[in-house]
Order: structure tokens, then sequence, then C-alpha cells
């Protein structure tokens, strides 16, 4: 929403993706950081539950959501998948599934010392 909004005017539509996707990685690290700080993940098998939980809900949110309450087509959903064209959406969901991991390994290591 921000992204069309405010700066894809400015840098188009391709550019406008990369930046709302590496500034979705680092907002939803954040985010990540505060709520494993909470809730801590309790072993790596537990890391990569949560990872992979994570991914297929948002797969099927985004594929569910967009194709049959927003009336998309499949082709149109599968373009910001398409890394040869620049689009980079899959890295995002990269950092998604394997952000439980790598905040456990953060904290194991913090509470180890």
């Amino acid at each position: 929403m921000l992204r069309e909004a405010t700066y894809k005017n400015f840098v188009g539509d391709l550019t406008a993706h990369q930046i709302s996707t590496v500034t979705g990685i680092l907002f939803f690290g954040i985010i990540f950081y505060f709520i494993f700080k909470k809730w801590e993940i309790k072993s790596l098998k537990h890391a990569i539950l949560i990872g992979l939980i994570w991914l297929g809900l948002t797969i099927l949110f985004e594929f569910g959501f967009g194709h049959y309450i927003m009336g998309n087509p499949w082709q149109k959903l599968l373009h910001d998948y398409n890394l040869a064209e620049g689009r980079v959406w899959s890295l995002f969901l990269v950092w998604l599934t394997i952000a439980p991991f790598v905040f456990y390994k953060i904290f194991n290591r913090i509470t180890i010392k």
C-alpha cells in the first residue's frame, strides 16, 4: 500500500517491487526479533516447522485471496515470482521460511555466552 501511494510513480513498477521486498524483509526481521525474544523457539525442529507453516499460510493466503476473492488470474499472481524478470518476491518467502531458524541460532548463541 505504501509503495503504491508513494514511490512507485517515481521509480517505476519493477524498482518499487524490489524496494518493497527489501523493506518488507527488514521490517519483518524487526518484528521477528521481538516475537522470538518473547516466545522462545524450543528446538531446531520447532524453528523449521514454524518457518514451513508460515510459508504455507502465506502462499495459501496470497493465492487464495488473490485468485478467489480479488479475481486475479493465476498468471498475474505468479508474475512476482519470476526472478528472470527481476521480480524478487520469492526472496521474501525465503526469508519468511528461514527467519525462525536464523533467530533460533542467534538467541541460542546469546544464551550460551
